[in-house]
């Protein structure tokens, strides 16, 4: 007895619910909602659009939305109407007190007895705050970017100065010595400060105004000669044994010769300088290589100084972050590389170990890599790295 009377106070229930929906629903729902024709006039508009638009009926969808006069070009409207499908898409219009608003829009298709669609549903959303907050987030970013810039080039330019200020104490010293030992060491010192100088104006230079990748077909091999020849010398006055392993029947690829240059010279030259830092004496060896995997061109890194702890590996990748001290570099060279990879259609990545060493590995998928001539590929996939 009490499960049919159950079931018929249900069925009742839902009845009233049937009817409040019909009848309530469509100005009750917190979106505006209007239905256009495909002449492009609302028919039919809710409570809220009415509100958010002003009198929005036997009026064109475009006119009221956007204030023109003639249809918008790509309508997202008239290509549902062609194709039936279901569209959902950010615009940007002005309220009914001419405002400009962003609004996110969905677009579905009321059948009707014929083939063709007599009617859409146009649901839409005020997104204008929410895009207020993007542009004070970007506004918010790029004010700390330039904070971060300025503090940078300016804990640069200080170092280089203390440097030179002790190159002239020396020299003015020396001089009044007349201790040609001490004026010459004091030169040395201006020499090097100065050339840190150029070379921090330059990599800043460089970095702010970008490069654009040359493309052409080339040796895979070719920049890896060149930064052998490069380091070579200095390796080996440093004590540090530089070694190479070269698949040689590398099939030629289009890739920026001089940028793929500039990457491994960058990788060869830190891992030198983690030999370098290491504080303890023992054989040291860099090996750069290049091989072909599944057709994906692999550049690697290799050598077993210092390595970095966890939190270093956090932020090698982030600006003015350098591993060689404050006064020796800006920070700026893996950025470029982590650059020139992505204009390739590639990404780098790398393995470290406190104590045994770092591996810093470029893979260029072949079937991701510019057209020769073209001078620059979109940014690949984000870096990653492991530990």
């Amino acid at each position: 007895m009490l499960r049919p009377i159950a079931e018929r106070g249900l069925a009742s229930d839902m009845r009233d619910i049937d009817a409040w929906l019909q009848t309530n629903l469509f100005d009750a729902v917190p979106v505006s909602i209007c239905v256009i024709d495909r002449d492009f006039r609302i028919v039919k508009a809710n409570r809220r659009f009415n509100s958010e638009y002003g009198a929005a009926t036997n009026r064109p969808c475009y006119e009221v939305y956007k204030g023109r006069q003639t249809r918008c070009e790509n309508c997202a409207a008239a290509q549902t109407f062609a194709d039936g499908r279901i569209r959902s898409r950010q615009e940007q219009g002005a309220d009914r007190n001419g405002k400009q608003s962003h609004y996110l829009v969905h677009i579905l298709p009321i059948a009707g007895s014929q083939e063709e669609i007599p009617y859409l549903i146009e649901m839409s959303t005020d997104i204008t705050p929410v895009k207020r907050l993007e542009q004070e987030k970007r506004e918010a970013e790029r004010l700390a970017a330039v904070g971060e810039t300025v503090a940078g080039i300016a804990h640069g330019i200080k170092n280089v100065l203390m440097g030179l200020e002790g190159g002239m104490y020396a020299v003015n010293t020396g001089i009044e010595r007349e201790d040609d030992e001490r004026i010459a060491r004091g030169w040395g010192m201006l020499e090097e400060n100065v050339t840190r100088i150029s070379q921090f104006v330059k990599e800043f230079l460089d970095f702010a105004k970008g490069r654009e990748a040359q493309v052409s077909v080339i040796d895979p091999n070719g920049p890896v000669r060149r930064v052998v020849r490069l380091f070579s010398e200095k390796a080996a006055h440093a004590g540090i044994l530089l070694t190479v392993d070269m698949q040689e029947d590398l099939a030629p690829a289009p890739l920026d010769d001089d940028g793929i240059y500039t990457c491994l010279a960058n990788l060869v030259s830190n891992a030198i300088d983690a030999c370098l830092l290491s504080g303890s004496k023992g054989s040291y060896v860099v090996m750069i290589s290049s091989r072909e995997v599944d057709g994906t061109l692999i550049y690697e890194v290799v050598d077993n100084g210092h390595g970095m702890d966890y939190e270093i590996t956090k932020k090698v990748f982030t600006k003015f972050f350098t591993t060689k001290g404050s006064d020796r570099g800006t920070g700026l060279g893996l950025l470029t590389t982590k650059k020139i990879v992505h204009q390739h259609g590639g990404r780098i990545s790398f393995t470290s170990q406190e104590g045994e060493g770092s591996t810093f590995r470029i893979e260029l998928p072949r079937d991701a890599l510019p057209e020769p001539g073209l001078k620059e590929k979109a940014a690949g996939p984000p870096i990653h790295y492991e530990v």
